[in-house]
């Protein structure tokens, strides 16, 4: 008997959690996101799309497409309390649950679903419930796989309730764009248009002598996707109180940097907020890197003063990765942190001189960001990041 695996995913998360806290942000275009030149959209409000903004677009292009919209700062410890209130929400309903970042999670129903002749209605009420109790808006899709999961709740956003079992896959699968199959980059459909695959169901009638020098055995793992196989095991992490991390498996083998740019930009934050959540700080960072044959490297670094905020361990962990990845497909990535301290004890430890210089360069950092807030521009820099700018050689 095939598992019922269900995917929700939070809608527009980031944009909402800023929204529940500050309604007058409701209704209007809006986006979370990084000031200055390196800022980039992390999530927009449906408001704000149809001008084009969308995560992971650079912060000024997104306010040359839309002049009008409101940027809000990134707050973590928000977005991981509201994670948690969503983790425990649905765990009423299923303990078999994996978080597969801080918005979205897998969890098997299948015990859940015994005696329930309307799974359709059954899955929304949740979805409704949710909404009336929290504010959180959430897409779900339900299927015996993982894959067949996440794809119903891409298929209607934001809202939407998608059941797709195996014999659905033709019917509702099929005529959607190429673009649109989980585990086909940005970088990978422009070429499958190339050869005339313009839905998924080109994809699947074309034949395997087209397609297979293109995606290598990657191509054998979408048809069997598009078959109804695949993935069904929900992966329970346990904790570790010495250390804080989290990990997460690609849905697909990839080597596409700025997918995997992504997963570390949300294992950030949920490591960062985590560390916030519980007043801790770290001295040292580690990434896990696992590749297709499941040969795991680990890297850590020990930096030279205690950190918990979001860009440092992401900043940290994308130096580490950079340093040692080859270009080879890989399935899973994860930031770990560790040597922790609690802020008290941790600032205890730092000479008055070297604390007296983390405060200043704090205010110095919120000062410039108040002034580039107050101009509408990111053009304010610190001499220090400047010069750090031009050793990468950006302007």
């Amino acid at each position: 008997m095939s598992k019922v695996i269900v995917h929700i995913d939070l809608n527009a998360f980031f944009a909402t959690c800023e929204q529940l806290v500050d309604p007058t942000l409701l209704n209007k275009p809006m986006a979370v996101g990084g000031l200055g030149r390196r800022g980039i959209i992390l999530a927009a409000s449906y408001e704000a799309r149809p001008f084009g903004v969308r995560a992971a677009i650079p912060t000024y292009q997104a306010l040359e497409l839309c002049p009008n919209l409101i940027i809000k700062s990134p707050h973590f410890n928000l977005y991981k309390k509201y994670s948690n209130i969503f983790r425990e929400f649905i765990s009423k309903y299923s303990s078999i649950l994996e978080m597969a970042s801080i918005d979205e999670c897998f969890v098997d129903m299948t015990s859940a679903l015994v005696g329930i002749t309307d799974a359709a209605g059954y899955f929304k009420s949740i979805q409704m419930k949710l909404l009336e109790e929290t504010g959180l808006k959430c897409s779900i899709g339900v299927g015996p796989t993982k894959f067949l999961a996440k794809m119903g709740s891409d298929y209607q956003k934001p809202l939407g309730v998608t059941i797709i079992r195996k014999r659905d896959i033709g019917k509702i699968l099929f005529p959607l764009p190429i673009k649109d199959l989980y585990g086909v980059g940005k970088k990978t459909y422009p070429k499958l248009n190339e050869l005339r695959i313009k839905t998924i169901g080109d994809f699947y009638k074309a034949p395997q002598s087209m397609l297979e020098p293109l995606l290598g055995r990657f191509y054998f793992v979408l048809i069997d996707w598009l078959n109804g196989k695949g993935d069904d095991a929900i992966v329970l992490t346990p904790s570790d109180p010495k250390s804080i991390g989290n990990s997460s498996t690609f849905m697909h083998d990839t080597n596409d940097y700025d997918e995997i740019r992504a997963m570390f930009d949300s294992l950030a934050s949920e490591v960062s907020a985590r560390a916030i959540e519980d007043r801790l700080l770290a001295k040292g960072i580690q990434i896990t890197i696992r590749d297709t044959n499941f040969k795991t490297i680990n890297r850590s670094q020990v930096m030279d003063h205690y950190f918990n905020d979001y860009q440092t361990i992401l900043s940290q962990a994308l130096f580490l990765f950079d340093q040692n990845y080859k270009g080879n497909l890989i399935r899973l990535v994860g930031i770990q942190i560790h040597d922790l301290k609690p802020i008290d004890e941790a600032v205890e430890q730092l000479s008055l001189f070297n604390y007296e210089e983390v405060i200043e360069k704090n205010k110095t950092r919120l000062l410039i960001n108040e002034l580039n807030r107050k101009m509408k521009s990111g053009k304010l820099l610190r001499a220090s990041d400047l010069h750090k700018d031009d050793h990468h050689g950006n302007k």
